[in-house]
């Protein structure tokens, strides 16, 4: 792994606006992604993973959300500052993505031929067979079976795994430098989820290329990923090199998603859960935002937000308790 950072997030916010109030998807995050390394970022449904990636690419919905501050860099380059023709170019060229579900990510009305065909013609000026014939090496590079007879059938006609190698080989058609893949494996099976991940490693081992994957899976993170980021409400709260999470978490929120893992070699009776709920992304505390499910909360947490603690050299989490004495 390249100590090169490939793409560099720095303090991003983007809010969404309602007709009533602000609603602070991501508020202040910071993360950097090396040439060859794997970045997890994980939690709760609704803590702002996903917003965070379509900020990276600037895919938010039209007028109701908006990045408001922060910076995107992508080899030095600010993202925030590019313009729609020039996001155009850099998108599935520099930087792509694997959306969450392919039943949505795929147009049913168009062969999948026809859908891989449209992002390949961009780097080639060949029309007809020669387009079809790399549309056909995409799809046996991601390992689908008969792709000569995939790549003439629609969306419909495909099962869940295939249809999420498709839209793999679609991301990874023009080689990009950084794959951002938002939850790939939630709709497969545990057979194909196994092997949809060793393919991607595989592929990323003959390109180098730098992936963010996001997922709210920690079996997954420990399978996939080099580093973690763990996002509640907004924020990354702790990030760090999975070993050192797994064996260290530091943050009572990373200590609390680990612990809601079932252990196979246990017998408890009761699976463990995080009681409460996140607080309204619309209405946030001054203070840190897990307070009200921490089972270690004081009145300084309800004061004000913590600042990042070094738990190593490359282990940092937000939380009171790491504060220097």
């Amino acid at each position: 792994m390249s100590q090169e950072a490939m793409l560099e997030v720095r303090d991003l916010h983007t809010h969404f606006f309602p007709r009533r109030g602000i609603v602070k998807a991501v508020d202040g995050v910071s993360f950097s992604l090396h040439r060859g390394e794997v970045l997890g970022l994980v939690g709760e449904s609704g803590c702002g993973k996903s917003v965070t990636a379509l900020s990276v690419l600037q895919l938010l919905p039209g007028e109701s959300a908006r990045t408001v501050g922060g910076q995107v860099l992508l080899d030095g380059e600010d993202l925030l500052l590019k313009s729609k023709k020039q996001m155009r170019e850099i998108r599935g060229h520099r930087i792509a993505m694997i959306l969450q579900d392919p039943q949505t990510s795929l147009n049913p009305v168009f062969t999948i031929g026809n859908q891989l065909s449209e992002i390949l013609v961009k780097d080639n000026e060949k029309t007809g067979g020669g387009v079809l014939q790399q549309a056909v090496e995409a799809l046996r590079k991601v390992k689908l079976a008969a792709p000569e007879t995939r790549v003439r059938q629609y969306p419909h006609q495909l099962s869940g795994g295939m249809k999420q190698r498709v839209v793999g080989a679609i991301a990874m058609s023009r080689a990009p430098d950084v794959l951002i893949a938002d939850e790939p494996t939630t709709a497969l099976d545990v057979t194909i989820q196994l092997q949809y991940l060793q393919l991607l490693k595989e592929l990323q081992a003959e390109t180098d290329m730098a992936i963010l994957f996001i997922t709210h899976d920690f079996g997954v993170i420990a399978r996939m990923c080099d580093r973690v980021a763990v996002m509640y409400a907004g924020r990354i709260v702790e990030t760090g090199p999975v070993r050192e999470v797994f064996d260290n978490p530091s943050h009572p929120y990373t200590q609390a998603l680990i612990a809601s893992v079932p252990k196979m070699k246990h017998t408890e009776t009761r699976l463990h859960t995080i009681e409460g709920q996140p607080p309204a992304l619309s209405e946030l505390p001054e203070g840190c935002r897990f307070e009200n499910r921490c089972p270690y909360a004081e009145d300084r947490c309800r004061a004000a937000y913590p600042g990042t603690f070094e738990v190593s050299t490359q282990h940092s989490a937000s939380c009171w308790r790491l504060e220097p004495v």
